[in-house]
């Protein structure tokens, strides 16, 4: 019976293990997204003006912005899985 239960014990952390490690991998891609998306609609709204050194047109800053999307996505995803 002791075995058993070490066994299992052994099992949940490391399940334990897994889902904080996706937690804070969710995190920091939503953290990243939410940085790209306000990146993007920062250049967007300056209209050909330097943005943290870059200048960046209104049609290029669509690209951050789709990117943003897809990280920020990814990392709420990854946090309601776990």
């Amino acid at each position: 019976m002791l075995i058993a239960n070490q066994a299992q014990m052994r099992i949940f952390a490391a399940d334990m293990d897994k889902n904080n490690f996706r937690r804070s991998f969710g995190a920091g891609l939503t953290i990243l997204g939410s940085a790209v998306i306000l990146f993007a609609c920062v250049a967007f709204l300056s209209d050909g003006k330097p943005t943290l050194g870059l200048d960046v047109t209104r049609g290029e800053a669509a690209a951050p912005f789709i990117v943003g999307l897809i990280f920020f996505g990814a990392g709420i995803n990854l946090i309601n899985n776990s």
